[in-house]
């Protein structure tokens, strides 16, 4: 990687989360027939935090005061892995999409003992529900990566498009599927609507925003901040896998943007037309990504091995 590209994919992990929040908040008020507030809004509340002192618990242990930190440096450092703009990482390394699995689950990890390690059985609800969709997602996020991994020949994060010169039609399908899927793995551990609404306080439909209830000043800043990187990771996960790696890298930068708007511009479009699901049905609605990952791997396996 050079070094424009390299500084380039540095300014999109930490800059690019508090416009693409932005561009959410804007589209939403848009369909609500509002002006709504400037897109620069959630940078300018990440600052206004970071001036503010937290408030901790006495029933609390330092796990609890660790945490945020923890999530935010795992959650960086597995962007680091992840491919953004121009199909490039900032770490290129043989098996990156395993470190970067790894690295995230032990972001969630810390999120979820943190939100225990308060003594709140409020929190430790939404811990609970937290828990229980990653354990639906994260598996078949595994299975989709490593079928893409294998039909392309390629263990580390560039080219994942390149599927589509060695599968043919059933790369073309296997994109669009893990298109999908990933979709769906964002709106549910970026707690978006339909499975989660970032704006909710009400007991019943509470999950990622129960887990960070008590926290406040720079944790909260820390927390907040981290759920929008990974947004944005996941986010150019979906780019790479459209965008065909034949772009040059002036095109290839402006249809990453061009995608990432898009993208944010969807979920909320999807935030302003639709509710939030009953919970008995958010676990159905997680599922069709465990659906779709089985059939990524099936067609994987007709693919390589002719079964």
């Amino acid at each position: 990687m050079d070094k424009i590209s390299l500084i380039l994919n540095i300014i999109i992990l930490l800059i690019s989360p508090f416009f693409v929040i932005g561009i959410i908040k804007k589209t939403k008020a848009f369909f609500a027939g509002r002006k709504g507030v400037s897109i620069f809004q959630p940078l300018y509340d990440f600052i206004k935090l970071l001036k503010k002192g937290s408030v901790i618990s006495n029933s609390t242990s330092f796990i609890y005061r660790i945490a945020p930190v923890v999530v935010f440096i795992t959650t960086v450092t597995a962007g680091l892995f992840a491919p953004l703009c121009a199909n490039c990482s900032i770490i290129g390394t043989c098996g990156a999409f395993v470190i970067f699995c790894y690295i995230l689950g032990l972001s969630k990890f810390f999120a979820l003992i943190s939100a225990m390690d308060c003594a709140s059985s409020f929190e430790g609800m939404g811990a609970s529900r937290e828990a229980c969709f990653t354990t639906i997602v994260e598996p078949a996020f595994f299975i989709i990566l490593a079928s893409i991994i294998a039909l392309s020949s390629n263990s580390t994060f560039q080219n994942l498009n390149s599927i589509v010169e060695y599968a043919g039609n059933f790369g073309v399908l296997i994109i669009v599927l893990a298109v999908i899927s990933i979709f769906i793995m964002l709106l549910t551990e970026c707690s978006r609507v339909p499975v989660d609404d970032p704006t909710t306080h009400l007991e019943l439909t509470m999950i990622h925003e129960v887990m960070i209830l008590d926290n406040s000043g720079v944790d909260l800043a820390l927390l907040t901040y981290s759920a929008g990187i990974k947004m944005v990771i996941l986010a150019s996960l979906i780019i790479n896998l459209i965008l065909p790696s034949s772009l040059d890298f002036t095109a290839s930068c402006v249809a990453y943007f061009i995608l990432l708007g898009l993208i944010g511009v969807i979920i909320g479009t999807i935030e302003s037309a639709i509710a939030r699901f009953r919970m008995s049905h958010v676990f159905e609605f997680v599922f069709l990504m465990s659906s779709f990952a089985l059939v990524i791997a099936s067609l994987t396996a007709v693919k390589i091995y002719g079964v």
